[in-house]
């Protein structure tokens, strides 16, 4: 195992990815734990259904994330010159994100009968690993 981590610390793209991971899971996990907030308090309250509160957890964390991601996370790496097709892929990437997690919210919630809080876990968890990939190796490459 010690090998490994010397062979990442001596390589320059393996510690720039490392460092983006790291400031991905940071600039994510606060995103990501402001919308699950946002879906729990609508879907508890019953504002609205739990497949709409997610919803709305998602377009306030697509914004923020653009912002966010594209300015910390992901700082200096890839061009930028096609502002349109970074955004574009971004919302492409974010979708994906949004289905996985409306899954999640469908069987654990809809389909199982499961309190609000299940798909809180999942969309915490697998959700946010996929699109670090997407995003490094599609978005901002």
């Amino acid at each position: 195992m010690k090998r490994h981590f010397d062979r990442v610390a001596a390589d320059p793209e393996a510690r720039a990815a490392f460092a983006q991971l790291v400031r991905y899971a940071i600039i994510g996990a606060m995103i990501t734990i402001g919308g699950q907030a946002i879906y729990y308090v609508l879907a508890e309250t019953r504002t609205t259904s739990p497949l709409v509160a997610i919803a709305i957890a998602w377009i306030v964390g697509v914004v923020v994330g653009y912002f966010a991601h594209g300015w910390i996370s992901f700082a200096g790496h890839g061009a930028r010159d096609d502002h349109a097709a970074t955004s574009t892929r971004f919302v492409a990437v974010n979708v994906i994100g949004y289905l996985l997690n409306s899954f999640w919210v469908w069987l654990l919630v809809e389909r199982l009968g499961g309190p609000n809080w299940w798909p809180i876990l999942p969309n915490l968890a697998l959700t946010p690993l996929m699109t670090f990939w997407l995003h490094r190796y599609w978005t901002f490459r």
